[in-house]
């Protein structure tokens, strides 16, 4: 049996909160291979030190390997960096002490792919990256700085990006346009690429609804407007707030539901502050009870700043076995088209709340629209969303490469 590592410095282990993708794509793999997940001790989203004890006594048809790392306070922090490369270097000490006959490894960390990348070819073990965001640029969004200054202080991120793909055997991309990075920013070419949407576990997904659906109570005559995901500087929620203050003024029953927390979780809510609005900050739930939370809703917002760099993220999955219509503010051509071209939402320019107000209200008194879009959104999930189905594109690449 071939002997695959699976590494990422954010996963979500049983439990615990945060991304199970990869999480989900061990157990996966593990029907067909030898399976290790390496790790991180740190846990990204709850910011704390993993139980080790604990995780070394879970059972699971994949092993579990952790890397020490000695965390980080916030997601943009000089000691993220600094964390992250003490994780790297433990990384790589993993993977000395047992042979492996491919890595599958996720970027960003750009250090870590890099490096990873490395050792992989010094070692002559086959390399796919998983392209699941883009640095710098998601850094170079939030940077305060002059883009100039930002094109410096951000090369070495470049740098590495580009000596990861050099080693690459393959990608995997969590949308076309990251699926061609490599290609189209770094000129490397002539290796397989494919697009495998981040997506959800649509058994589990349906199954929260199941679980939860009585738990939450939704009036007859309320109208729900949701956002579920981080609290942070990419997300548009400001917007999405003041479009609920000005639908206050002649709707009462139109709610706004906030689910999950970040960095600006107090920033957003002072805005909900400033004038009456019917919105509500549930906080972080549970996947499960988000599952229900978004199968009630009326509307889903993926909502985003102008500038945001992101393409097709983790929620889309969620949002789409939801079965609702999407409001979608993000301006990645390729996401836009998508919605356009698949029926199951509309394209609302970012940071503009007239245009956000018409289109709820358009949506509102439009039952025939909100059935037929929750009705392709539903369709669209099950096609090209579901992990269950869509992963196995993955283990396809796997094969052919280690062929």
């Amino acid at each position: 049996m071939k002997h695959i590592a699976i590494v990422t410095l954010a996963v979500a282990l049983e439990g615990e909160k945060g991304y199970s993708r990869f999480r989900f794509l061990a157990e996966l793999l593990s029907n067909y291979y030898d399976i290790d997940l390496i790790t991180s001790t740190f846990q990204h989203w709850e910011k704390k030190q993993r139980n080790v004890n604990m995780i070394s006594g879970m059972k699971s048809k994949y092993g579990i390997r952790l890397a020490y790392e000695p965390g980080y306070k916030k997601n943009v922090d000089l000691r993220r960096i600094y964390s992250h490369k003490i994780a790297v270097k433990n990384i790589i000490k993993l993977l000395q002490k047992k042979q492996y006959d491919l890595i599958y490894c996720i970027i960003p960390d750009n250090n870590m792919a890099a490096a990873v990348g490395k050792y992989a070819k010094e070692n002559d073990i086959r390399y796919i990256v998983d392209i699941e965001d883009l640095w710098p640029e998601a850094m170079e969004m939030v940077s305060p700085l002059p883009k100039i200054i930002n094109r410096l202080i951000f090369s070495p991120f470049r740098k590495r990006a580009k000596e990861a793909y050099k080693y690459a055997d393959g990608f995997v991309g969590t949308s076309d346009e990251y699926r061609d990075v490599p290609k189209n920013k770094y000129g490397i070419e002539n290796k397989p690429a494919i697009t495998v949407y981040v997506g959800c576990d649509l058994s589990e997904f349906d199954s929260g609804v199941e679980e939860f659906e009585k738990e939450i109570i939704k009036p007859e005559d309320e109208f729900w407007i949701t956002y579920a995901g981080n609290l942070g500087s990419s997300y548009d929620i400001p917007t999405l707030i003041r479009a609920a203050q000005e639908l206050y003024q002649t709707n009462t029953k139109m709610m706004v539901k906030i689910l999950g927390g970040g960095p600006l979780e107090n920033d957003f809510k002072a805005v909900a502050q400033e004038r009456k609005c019917n919105v509500e900050f549930v906080g972080y739930t549970p996947y499960r009870k988000m599952a229900a939370y978004l199968s009630k809703s009326d509307i889903l917002v993926n909502s985003f700043v102008k500038k945001a760099p992101q393409s097709i993220v983790t929620k889309i999955g969620d949002y789409l076995a939801a079965g609702k219509p999407m409001i979608n503010t993000l301006s990645s051509p390729e996401f836009r088209k998508k919605v356009q071209n698949d029926g199951f939402g509309v394209n609302v320019e970012a940071e503009d709340i007239e245009s956000l107000k018409k289109c709820i209200l358009q949506l509102e008194n439009t039952p025939y629209l909100l059935k037929t879009m929750g009705e392709s959104a539903r369709t669209v999930a099950e096609k090209e969303f579901d992990r269950a189905k869509s992963y196995l594109c993955i283990k396809k690449l796997i094969e052919n490469i280690i062929a």
